[in-house]
């Protein structure tokens, strides 16, 4: 029995890794998780939304989680660490120099939404990758939400 376990587990392992890259979430779909995080800002208020956006399950999965700044650059949700919640990263830029943060708040203000693209380093692969974030503005609650996605 157990011979037979060990034959099938690169199987088994095969078939994981195929459903887990069919579970990843594609474009529309972050779009349509970014304007659902949104409106529960708008509606809910900051709390609310951080309770949500914080806990395991609709909002945070996987690599996908969501990200909330104010038009300054200020981390106002930060789920992968909370610690960073209250500061800046207006200045923050990827890889190749590009001052991301800024060009996110830039999107949220002059179109409402939209989507971003840099590079950023993907912590599963260790590796700097495209990174595609999609982006809209809470003006009522001075907010911006963002969620990325790795190419």
């Amino acid at each position: 029995m157990r011979r037979r376990f060990l034959l099938l587990l690169p199987l088994a392992l095969g078939f994981a890794a195929a459903a887990q890259a069919a579970e990843r979430p594609t474009r529309e779909q972050i779009q349509a998780l970014t304007l659902k995080a949104a409106a529960l800002v708008a509606a809910e208020g900051m709390e609310k939304a951080r309770e949500a956006f914080h806990r395991q399950g609709e909002f945070r999965f996987g690599e996908i989680y969501v990200n909330v700044i104010d038009g300054n650059g200020t981390w106002l949700i930060y789920p992968p660490n909370p610690r960073n919640e209250g500061k800046s990263v207006l200045n923050a830029r990827d890889s190749n120099g590009k001052l991301l943060v800024q060009e996110i708040i830039q999107t949220a203000r002059d179109k409402g939404e939209g989507w971003v693209e840099y590079h950023w380093l993907n912590p599963a692969s260790n590796r700097i990758e495209p990174k595609i974030t999609y982006v809209k503005n809470v003006p009522e609650k001075g907010a911006i939400t963002y969620i990325g996605l790795y190419k």
